[in-house]
């Protein structure tokens, strides 16, 4: 290996120890914003992984370009579905307007046919 493999391999291996640190130290609070802006990183790497597919290097580049566009559409999709799902638990739920109780078309023909029948029973009774 060259010295650039090695700058190369220095280089992923700090920014992979600097990331995990910084994504344990997150709050929950803060954990929604930081995967919208995650999932905006990926639809970066989307468009550098369509260019690496796309420039005719040969064959194995043309593959490992694939596998990589594979690979970030998946995670991007994936963040903007849970990043979805996770909205949704925040959101409150709308409760519909209590309606007023209405009076069904057939209650007064209800109340007509009831009322000479009362009017009998008081007269039977002897009520004045």
């Amino acid at each position: 290996m060259n010295v650039t493999g090695f700058m190369q391999l220095y280089v992923f291996m700090l920014a992979a120890f600097v990331g995990y640190q910084i994504i344990t130290r997150v709050p929950p609070l803060l954990h929604t914003p930081l995967m919208s802006a995650t999932n905006a990183i990926s639809a970066i790497s989307l468009v550098g992984s369509l260019v690496a597919a796309g420039s005719d290097r040969g064959t194995v580049s043309t593959v490992l370009g694939f596998v990589a566009v594979t690979a970030a559409t998946i995670n991007m999709v994936g963040g903007f579905v849970i990043t979805d799902r996770m909205l949704k638990m925040f959101r409150r739920e709308v409760t519909p307007a209590r309606e007023t109780p209405t009076i069904a078309p057939n209650a007064a023909e209800a109340v007509k046919a009831a009322t000479p029948k009362v009017a009998e029973d008081a007269k039977a009774s002897g009520a004045p």
